[in-house]
């Protein structure tokens, strides 16, 4: 039995596995609020119950993993796989990236799972890419390798924000009044998106109606501005969600030509599945190929958005299975 786990700012997805021809298949699965719990080892005991025959564990976690250890982004827990075994008493227990855990799983989607913005010329046996914004912001690389692919971890999301026009230098500037250092995360996630809309609306760029206003002091004030824009009923958050998908366009080009993933571009997180039709519009592939000499490879990289919010889950238990079949070689 596998135990997998795909762990979120927001919330998290668990799961048992067993292995039938080769493939993880999921016998049972819970998602929860991740901060209702204390931590790992008590959400998971609350899962398993008396469930004793978990032979490995593996859990994506948001944040950089450093021998089996991680302090976890958004999250304020610090974890260590060895103590974990002790606790949970299993085996084998791995932490991996959040983000590596997806990379894995894109090799278990079909095509209902996935929404095509740019068709492209798909490439077969090259790198591959993934970028997430949720709650945060993610980023790996996924290598060619058939069926035992692997996927290099990396923080892009840390990384300096580089604006794509006069607008987004605007935006820049705003930010650094508030922090010296602005990250790429600071515009490309949840919280990202509530601030374009404070720069957009304090600069006098739109007004903000009130009703917006109360609505974002009792519910997520992102999934608020989301919503609106999905709607068309409010110019302030459509206007955000122009500038956010702007920058997240160009920064998913940034990841293509940084890692010429001629193989394509997999968009997951939180928040694509939910303005998938606004994505679609345009405006991100636009920016996705203003890359000067590069447009014409851009325009070839298949983009897809990852509908399946349980790919982490599924990419955690393949990461499983074949550690499984590596030890027992």
């Amino acid at each position: 039995m596998i135990l997998a786990g795909d762990i979120g700012g927001t919330k998290t997805y668990l799961g048992r596995f067993i292995v039938e021809n080769g493939k993880p298949v999921l016998a049972a699965s819970k998602c929860v609020r991740t901060l209702d719990y204390a931590g790992l080892e008590p959400m998971v005991a609350d899962f398993l119950g008396r469930e004793d025959r978990v032979e490995v564990a593996v859990f994506g976690i948001p944040g950089p993993v450093v021998d089996d250890r991680v302090d976890v982004t958004n999250v304020p827990w610090s974890l260590d796989a060895k103590q974990l075994a002790r606790t949970l008493n299993i085996p084998s227990v791995h932490l991996i990236n959040d983000l590596v855990a997806t990379g894995y799983g894109t090799q278990t989607l079909t095509g209902s799972d996935l929404f095509t913005l740019n068709a492209g010329e798909p490439l077969d046996n090259q790198t591959q890419a993934l970028i997430a914004a949720g709650t945060g912001l993610g980023e790996c690389v996924i290598h060619p390798g058939g069926a035992r692919r692997s996927v290099m971890p990396c923080e892009a999301g840390h990384a300096a924000f580089a604006p794509h026009d006069s607008l987004q230098a605007e935006l820049l500037q705003f930010l650094m009044r508030r922090s010296r250092y602005v990250c790429v995360e600071r515009v490309l996630s949840g919280p990202g998106l509530v601030s374009i809309y404070e720069f957009l609306r304090d600069t006098g760029r739109a007004a903000e109606n009130g009703e917006i206003a109360e609505a974002m002091q009792v519910d997520d004030p992102a999934a608020v501005i989301a919503s609106a824009a999905e709607s068309g009923t409010d110019e302030l958050c459509c206007r955000a969600m122009e500038v956010f998908i702007t920058a997240y366009g160009s920064e998913c080009g940034n990841l293509a030509v940084r890692t010429m993933a001629l193989g394509g571009i997999f968009i997951g997180g939180g928040i694509a599945p939910k303005i998938v039709n606004l994505l679609a519009t345009g405006s991100f592939i636009q920016a996705f190929t203003e890359k000067e000499r590069m447009e014409d490879m851009l325009r070839k990289i298949p983009v897809r958005v990852i509908l399946d919010d349980r790919t982490g889950l599924m990419g955690a238990a393949l990461f499983g299975m074949q550690t499984c079949t590596t030890d027992r070689a």
